[in-house]
This record gives structure tokens, sequence and C-alpha cells, in this order.
């Protein structure tokens, strides 16, 4: 049973961890990109740090897995945009970074393809289930926000043995039209490569601001590319699903 967090992402860290800390009551929570951090790569990395002690332990006590969006400084000095990844006992299964970072299409491109890391895409079992997750750009390779090629990296998953595709988004938009064309790239590209790759996606897209429809719907997608369960274009909402990765 999955739970997701269609929430506010704001550059708040102590507004995003009580939202996240609200969020409980399933097997595995999904929540957007950078939901803990913040999208930004100017983030008090020990206050990020802190909260994401905090919030992991609250989920272990709760045997709440997490495929958790944030951004985060490593080991390594690197700053990495996340989805990390625990189990119900509060094991860390590691994280993915996010690997199409979006830039200009400049010579040198610009954007945060400057400010964050990248690792390779890897897969991680939740149980005896093989997942694996994206970040926003990851999954659609936007052209106008790509300055590299589509390396596919929803088939590179399922070649790998992933079942199902946690998605974390927090993408931008304004009200315009542009921003529905965006939405409808969004959706037939999450439902075209769930069909491509045989896979399950959970997506789930901050919804800050408030009052505008998100960058591109949250919910679940079986491996025929059809709609399990869909939320509404704009606020704040959870849902529940089983997944059947047979339907």
């Amino acid at each position: 049973m999955f739970r997701v967090a269609q929430m506010r992402v704001t550059i708040d860290v102590e507004v995003n961890e009580a939202a996240l800390l609200d969020a409980a009551g399933a097997e595995i929570l999904l929540t957007p990109e950078g939901s803990l951090s913040g999208y930004t790569a100017d983030f008090d990395h020990n206050e990020v740090a802190a909260a994401l002690a905090r919030v992991t332990e609250a989920a272990r006590r709760r045997q709440l897995g997490l495929a958790l969006g944030t951004c985060l400084v490593e080991a390594d000095g690197c700053s990495y945009n996340q989805v990390r990844c625990y189990g119900r006992d509060g094991t860390f299964l590691g994280f993915h970074a996010k690997a199409l970072t979006c830039g200009t299409l400049t010579d040198p491109p610009r954007g945060e393809i400057e400010r964050f890391a990248v690792a390779p895409v890897t897969t991680r079992l939740f149980g005896d289930v093989t997942t694996g997750a994206l970040i926003c750009n990851d999954l659609w390779a936007n052209p106008a926000r790509t300055p590299g090629p589509d390396p596919h990296l929803t088939q590179q998953s399922a070649r790998a043995g992933a079942c199902i595709i946690f998605h974390a988004v927090n993408g931008g938009r304004d009200g315009s039209e542009w921003s529905q064309v965006a939405w409808q790239y969004h959706e037939s590209n999450l439902r075209m490569r769930a069909r491509a790759g045989s896979l399950c996606f959970v997506t789930v897209d901050s919804c800050e601001p408030l009052g505008m429809p998100c960058s591109s719907p949250s919910g679940v997608i079986n491996p025929r590319g059809e709609w399990m369960v869909r939320t509404a274009p704009c606020g704040e909402e959870l849902f529940v699903s089983d997944i059947d990765l047979e339907s």
C-alpha cells in the first residue's frame, strides 16, 4: 500500500518537516522533489540533515517506508537533488540523484545543472519488489530544459528489473497557456513511458502555489499506461493506493 502526498513544497524546512510528519498511514510514502529541503541548492545543510533525522525516525516508529524528495550534501561534499529511500524498519536503502538536471541550451548550460551533482541510476528492493526512482525531468527529458540527449532512464530502469518507479516532481508553472502545454506533455510522457517499459509509475508533484494547477498530474499509472488513481490538479491531497503489478 502506497501513500502519496501532493503537498506544498516551500523553502521553509520547518514547514516542510511538519507537513511530512503529518503524511503517514501506509507502507511507503512518496513525496515531491525537494519536499524537505525545498527545491533549491541554497539550503542550510545542517538544518536539513537534522530535520531528515527526525522525519526518518518518526517514519521508523510508524513502520513507514519512505521515498523522500530532498536536496542534501553527501559525505563526498557534493550536493544532490535526491529521492532517499528507507525501508519500513528505518533501513536506508540508498538514494537516486536527479540525473537530467535542468539547464539552458547555451554553451555552457546554466541552471541547476551547475549546482547539483549526478550519480548513476540504480534500483532497490522495497520488500520483495524491485523499484526505481526518478526526479521530475529524469522522466520526460524536456527538450527546452535538457542540454544533453535523452538517455531514456525509464527504459534503463525497466531493463534493470524495476517494476515500480517512484517519481518525485516539482515543476515550474505560471498558469499560462504554456503551462497547459507542459502539463499535456508531462502526462503523455508518463503514460507512454509506463506502457513502453511495462512499468507502474507512482508520481507526485508539489502543489505550491496552492491556487495554481500543478505542473504535472499526481497519481498511479499501471503498466498499460492507464491511470489507476489520480489527484485533483490543484491543492494539497493525500491518497492511498494498493498496486496490482498484474494490472
